[in-house]
């Protein structure tokens, strides 16, 4: 069960309450997770309880070898609202004397919890925004940027695409910053690559579950490939109401998806999401350790299987928690911009995304994935959904450093 945020859930406790009476007055205070996640809405089961899950078993492979590291892990929604998910990160912050903010999956609220938490010198682990923009203009000494972005999307997908034949295209994409970044980086890559884009058309998120009109404006345009950008709820709804339509390979235009998670995937079925070509930097069903992170993940998840952002809050919190053993719990409480710098001196390293880095402007590198969706007949077992078609290197997957704009790099 999630509690408000201003009550605590504490783990380890019974270890702590178990230790020698010298160690528990030795004991530093605990740190404090804030996970700001989407508990409700479009995103419940791509992000949701699924990255509360994903932090605790973070926290707890670190108290493995850590036992006298205590953490307590709080969680509130963040509605997709900018207002509400900022108040959330301040009352977090000033009163409840939260360490790091953990997930945020939606762009916009990103923003704002960048700025909050360079005030306070306090950390956030953006696990879920894709806005390229946090480590772009945005950049900051006290946030890092993990699992994927929209430049890192956009060029694996849109150059794929293209060179598969999809020459033109038109867009229906989320009206907040994540659609409209994630768009313009699209089509920089469709144009690149020799595309061209005829129109596009942003619907109202997340009011918006009536995807008809956008998908005729789509079909009448003419284009190759009609590129969804949007993910959650809106990505099945949208997909299921193509098929409807018999807009897709069928009617000679195909779907693409800078954007989609398993999730997405398993709630449209098979038969609709079939062919998709997507990039992400984790699969379940990829190695023996994202396959043994998902066997202890889905039974507390319902069954779900991990998405990618499920996949990045737990990395994302196990590289942080290793930063806070390396300085020592008063040091990282006193100084997020610390942390933050300690964390990017370290390599990373976890059976999720493997080997990787987390570079100067906040960027955490690791490969990615080509994928494509496959068909009912291929699947083999439940949540069979995906075939790798390429790996693209880090130093490819995702943007030059000197291409950001960020104030933290050298000019």
């Amino acid at each position: 069960m999630i509690r408000p945020p201003t009550r605590r859930t504490l783990l380890g406790a019974g270890l702590a309450a178990a230790a020698a009476p010298a160690r528990a007055r030795a004991a530093a205070p605990p740190i404090r997770l804030g996970v700001l996640a989407s508990l409700s809405g479009a995103y419940t089961d791509a992000d949701g309880q699924g990255a509360v899950i994903a932090v605790r078993m973070a926290v707890e492979d670190v108290r493995a070898d850590h036992p006298e590291i205590r953490v307590e892990v709080l969680a509130a929604d963040m509605q997709d609202k900018p207002d509400v998910g900022a108040g959330i990160a301040r009352a977090w912050l000033d009163r409840d004397g939260v360490d790091a903010i953990v997930d945020v999956p939606n762009s916009a609220v990103a923003l704002a919890v960048a700025s909050i938490v360079a005030e306070r010198d306090r950390v956030a682990l953006f696990s879920g925004p894709a806005t390229a923009v946090l480590t772009g203009a945005s950049c900051g000494a006290n946030h890092v940027h993990w699992t994927y972005d929209t430049w890192a999307l956009a060029a694996s997908t849109g150059r794929a695409v293209v060179a598969d034949g999809g020459n033109s295209w038109f867009f229906i994409s989320a009206d907040y910053s994540f659609g409209k970044q994630m768009q313009a980086d699209t089509t920089r890559f469709v144009t690149e690559a020799g595309g061209r884009v005829l129109g596009s058309a942003a619907y109202p998120f997340p009011e918006t579950t009536d995807f008809s009109a956008y998908l005729l404006q789509a079909r009448a345009s003419g284009a190759d490939v009609i590129a969804l950008v949007m993910s959650g709820s809106d990505m099945s709804n949208c997909l299921k109401q193509a098929a409807e339509f018999g807009i897709g390979r069928a009617g000679g235009q195909r779907l693409a998806a800078p954007l989609m998670l398993i999730t997405n995937v398993h709630a449209v079925g098979l038969e609709a999401a079939q062919g998709l070509v997507l990039t992400e930097p984790f699969y379940w069903d990829l190695t023996d350790g994202t396959r043994a992170f998902t066997a202890r993940f889905a039974p507390q998840y319902r069954g779900i299987h991990p998405s990618m952002a499920h996949a990045g809050a737990h990395s994302a919190t196990l590289h942080y928690l290793k930063a806070v053993a390396s300085l020592g719990v008063d040091t990282a409480r006193a100084s997020g911009s610390a942390t933050v710098a300690r964390m990017k001196a370290m390599p990373t390293d976890d059976p999720l995304f493997g080997k990787g880095s987390v570079r100067a402007d906040g960027r955490k590198l690791h490969d990615m994935y080509l994928f494509r969706v496959t068909s009912p007949r291929e699947s083999r077992y439940p949540w069979d959904y995906y075939r790798l078609l390429r790996t693209i290197p880090a130093a490819q997957a995702f943007r030059p450093l000197a291409e950001g704009g960020c104030r933290l790099i050298p000019a």
